[in-house]
């Protein structure tokens, strides 16, 4: 499903993100993803990440805790028609007993430099379902 008018190259780049995310390939595809100063959210203790290394030090202390999932359901054009929305569904990986999913969706909200790689990335709520 092609985004609702996000440029081609940006919708590329997001979905290839999820992808490689719950992957081993994700350490490798930050530089082909990420500006080296992007600004990028700490959700887990609500401050600003600045910088790959930085970024990546996240990640891994995310997958060191539990196996976060994160299932893109759409990507779109923001309001502003600049940012790129991806809505995506967030869960964790359980035991053998499968995969939890969250209920409702959240967005992420990327902002691309000239070079095409994505200079930040923020979050916001999403559609909740009853």
């Amino acid at each position: 499903m092609a985004g609702e008018g996000a440029p081609a190259s940006q919708e590329a780049l997001v979905r290839r993100m999820y992808e490689v995310f719950s992957t081993d390939e994700r350490d490798t595809f930050v530089l082909r993803c990420l500006a080296p100063d992007v600004d990028w959210p700490n959700v887990l203790d609500g401050v600003r990440l600045h910088g790959r290394e930085e970024v990546r030090a996240y990640w891994t202390r995310q997958f060191a805790a539990g196996h976060p999932l994160v299932r893109l359901e759409g990507v779109r054009l923001d309001g502003d028609g600049v940012g790129v929305v991806a809505t995506v569904r967030t869960g964790m990986r359980e035991d053998a007993s499968g995969d939890r999913w969250a209920e409702g969706t959240v967005e992420h909200v990327y902002r691309f430099g000239g070079d095409g790689l994505v200079t930040r990335m923020d979050v916001r709520a999403g559609a909740q379902e009853p």
